[in-house]
C-alpha cells in the first residue's frame, strides 16, 4: 500500500469524520457568533462615528475612529493572544459544556471575544460606506413626516445602508469563516485545531505507523475543501436571496 493510500484511508474512519464535523460545528457557532454580535457592535460604531459631530457627543465618534483604527489595522492573531492572557471569563464559561472541558471552554471565550472584536471594527467600515450612500435628504424627508432621528436610522437609513453593503458585507462573513482557523493556535477546538490533533496521531490510523507528508495534502486539502462548501454555499444563499429581493419592494426611501 502506497503512502498516498494509507493517508486517504483515514478518511474512511467514521470515528474521523465524526471528530472532523463537531469541529465544524464549532466553527459554525464561533462565526455566526462573530458575525452576529460584529454586525450589532460594527452598526453602533459606524452610526456613532458618521452621525456624532455636535456638542459632547464628538468625543464618541473620535472614540469609536480610535476602536476601528486599532483593530482594522493590526493582526488578529495578536488580539487572540491579548484576549487569551488578559481576558476576564465569565464564571459561566467556567465550566464544562458543549462536551468541552472547562480549560476549553475558557479558551473558546476568550478566542470569540477576539475575533468579534476584530470583526466588529471591519464590519464597521462596511456599514459606514453604506450609510455614506444614503441620501442626506431621507433624514429631512422623515423629520417632515414626524419621524424622529431614531426611527429614521431604523426605518430608512438602516434599511438603505444594509441594502447597499450585501456583497461587501459577504465577503466580510466569509472572511470571519476563515479566520476562525486562527483559533487553533490557542487550542480551541474548532475545524483546523481537530485536523492538526488528527495529523499528530496520523500514524495511528494510516497503517503505516509512522506520519507520511502525504497526510499533511490528505488532511489539509480535506478541511480546505469542507471550508470551500462552507464559503460556497453561503455565496450561493445570498446571491439567491439578492435575485429574491430585487423583485421585492424596495426598503422606504422617502422624497
Amino acid at each position: 500500500m502506497s503512502n498516498l493510500e494509507a493517508s486517504l484511508s483515514i478518511l474512511k474512519n467514521e470515528a474521523i469524520w465524526l471528530f472532523l464535523l463537531r469541529g465544524v460545528l464549532f466553527t459554525l457557532i464561533i462565526s455566526v457568533i462573530a458575525v452576529v454580535c460584529g454586525v450589532i457592535f460594527g452598526s453602533v460604531l459606524a452610526l456613532v462615528r458618521n452621525y456624532c459631530s455636535k456638542g459632547w457627543t464628538v468625543v464618541f465618534r473620535y472614540l469609536a475612529a480610535i476602536y476601528i483604527e486599532v483593530f482594522r489595522n493590526t493582526p488578529l492573531l495578536l488580539w487572540i493572544f491579548i484576549c487569551l492572557v488578559f481576558c476576564p471569563c465569565p464564571s459561566i464559561f467556567s465550566q464544562k459544556m458543549f462536551t468541552l472541558t472547562s480549560v476549553e471552554t475558557k479558551l473558546l471565550f476568550k478566542a470569540s471575544v477576539a475575533l468579534i472584536l476584530f470583526t466588529s471594527s471591519v464590519t464597521a467600515e462596511i456599514i459606514r460606506g453604506g450609510l455614506n450612500a444614503v441620501a442626506e435628504g431621507q433624514f429631512e424627508a422623515g423629520h417632515s413626516q414626524g419621524f424622529h432621528t431614531v426611527q429614521i436610522m431604523i426605518y430608512i437609513v438602516l434599511p438603505q445602508a444594509y441594502r447597499n453593503v450585501v456583497p461587501t458585507l459577504l465577503s466580510q462573513i466569509i472572511t470571519t469563516v476563515k479566520d476562525s482557523s486562527y483559533l487553533a493556535n490557542v487550542a480551541v477546538i474548532e475545524l483546523m485545531a481537530r485536523t492538526k490533533q488528527i495529523l499528530s496521531s496520523a500514524n495511528m490510523y494510516n497503517g503505516t505507523g509512522k506520519i507520511n507528508v502525504t497526510d499533511v495534502f490528505v488532511l489539509f486539502g480535506c478541511a480546505a475543501l469542507i471550508y470551500f462548501i462552507i464559503n460556497f454555499t453561503l455565496s450561493c444563499v445570498v446571491r439567491s436571496l439578492q435575485k429574491k429581493r430585487k423583485t421585492a419592494p424596495k426598503p422606504v426611501a422617502l422624497e
